[in-house]
């Protein structure tokens, strides 16, 4: 809802002391300038300039209902000059009629009726112009919050749009590990069921956490390397180095198991030889680090898989940061593939804008 003007305190009490030194000035001048005794002075002063006080009123009002288009602003004008008319020609004949005995000061007002007017009109166009202003401002800053709003929520729901999709995608490859394993290890199969109804009871406490810190997470992806313990058994050996002045540290809730993922896919596939996946989670110059580092043979291409966990991981941190440089993947000897996750610290986690 637009604020108006004259319903701000501050406001009030400036507009109120503006038009008392004024009036003071204008009875002042009018007594020790042009000799007019004080009681003529104060009542010419009170009464020009409490008709004056209410027309710039009235305006005030009127245009809290009504907005004009730049190109009826004439019209604003147009009214301010009648309104001026009015408010001239009733002091004028209010003051006839209180001093009609008062020749000289009825020639007086006659001579000064013009220029009286002038300083009305351009009392009451600023007056009319300020206020337009105000309101232009008061309506950008309403858009531009509502703005600002629906881009948070705009952002808000493509974040859970990609850690919603980011979990069928999991269960989808857990779901066919159980199906394999049930028909050449079902007591496997049933280890495996148990830690996946563990991992997705754990997703759904933590659902409606934007922000996590490194100790909830690593727990949270340590349910997942069980999971895929069971599914590779002696193949897949992991490797966690967590630094201790990390674990308060946060970072945005499941963005590191599809790395991990994608790690143990690209490592394990066409070969029956054991891998080991190394885990190291440090904080350097404010920034959490964590690096994720699996073997690949550069001569096999991996099978299938639509690449969605790296390319999500990439989106979410483009809305949560603004760059494109948090995910870094790097090729080392020894045909070691290294994903690298940097997640700038804030001081409110919560914040996403």
């Amino acid at each position: 809802m637009t604020t108006r003007p004259l319903s701000v305190p501050q406001i009030q009490k400036t507009s109120l002391a503006l038009a008392i030194v004024w009036t003071v000035l204008c009875g002042v001048g009018l007594h020790y300038v042009v000799n007019f005794s004080w009681w003529i002075a104060v009542t010419d002063s009170l009464i020009n300039n409490f008709l004056l006080a209410l027309a710039c009123i009235g305006i005030s009002n009127m245009l809290g209902y009504y907005q004009p288009k730049n190109e009826r602003i004439l019209y604003v004008l147009i009214i301010t000059l009648a309104l001026t008319f009015v408010i001239i020609y009733v002091a004028k004949y209010s003051m006839h009629y209180i001093f009609a005995d008062y020749k000289e000061y009825k020639d007086f007002y006659n001579f000064s009726f013009a220029f009286r007017g002038l300083i009305s009109f351009m009392c009451l166009a600023w007056c009319a112009l300020a206020n337009i202003l105000w309101y232009r401002l008061e309506e950008q800053s309403e858009t531009h919050e509502r703005l600002s709003a629906a881009k948070s929520l705009a952002k808000e729901a493509e974040l859970n749009k990609l850690r919603h999709q980011l979990q069928p995608h999991f269960l989808f490859n857990s779901l066919n590990s159980v199906f394999a394993l049930t028909m050449v290890n079902p007591k496997e199969a049933g280890v495996m069921i148990t830690k996946l109804a563990s991992f997705l009871r754990g997703t759904l406490k933590r659902d409606d956490e934007l922000w996590v810190s490194v100790e909830e997470e690593m727990e949270y992806i340590q349910l997942y390397l069980d999971i895929e313990k069971v599914r590779f058994s002696h193949r897949l050996n992991i490797e966690v180095n967590v630094a201790e002045d990390t674990l308060n540290l946060c970072l945005p809730g499941t963005l590191l198991q599809p790395i991990v993922e994608n790690a143990i896919k690209f490592g394990l596939y066409n070969t029956s030889a054991g891998i080991t996946i190394k885990i190291d989670v440090t904080v350097e110059y404010n920034i959490l680090q964590l690096r994720v580092q699996n073997p690949f043979d550069p001569e096999m291409k991996a099978a299938g898989g639509t690449g969605f966990g790296l390319s999500a991981i990439k989106r979410r941190l483009y809305l949560l940061f603004a760059n494109t440089h948090l995910l870094q993947t790097d090729i080392e000897a020894n045909n070691l593939y290294i994903t690298t996750l940097k997640i700038p610290q804030k001081n409110d986690q919560n914040n996403t804008n």
